[in-house]
């Protein structure tokens, strides 16, 4: 096999990778859409339109609690895996009324969707 046959390989391989976690993510992500918007728009919870790389309680004109004022986090991969596994954990007295999510997998597929929502 050539070295161009063999890297077209490796990224239809990622390619479908990424479009497989990405399909998971967005079905993971039902678990937060009755409070979080896919966009800039905040509801019950703030909206997660570019949440990865963002700091905690800085998303414009949503009311957080003052322990989510306090955590003075940056949602990147590592911090939002932790987040979504045990949200009192990570941030003791936020209001999220959420217990958190169990499963690795799920977790950093809704991750990786969450990162494509810029």
């Amino acid at each position: 096999m050539s070295i161009e046959r063999l890297a077209l390989a490796v990224v239809l391989i990622l390619s479908a990778t990424s479009a497989m976690a990405q399909s998971s993510g967005a079905q993971a992500y039902a678990q937060c859409m009755a409070c979080h918007a896919t966009s800039a728009a905040n509801g019950i919870g703030p909206g997660l339109q570019g949440i990865v790389g963002r700091a905690s309680a800085s998303q414009p004109g949503f009311r957080y609690s003052p322990a989510m004022k306090r955590a003075k986090l940056t949602w990147d991969e590592k911090t939002l895996d932790a987040y979504l596994q045990n949200p009192q954990a990570v941030v003791p007295g936020n209001l999220m009324p959420y217990s958190g999510m169990a499963d690795a997998t799920q977790r950093a597929d809704l991750i990786a969707y969450l990162a494509t929502l810029k």
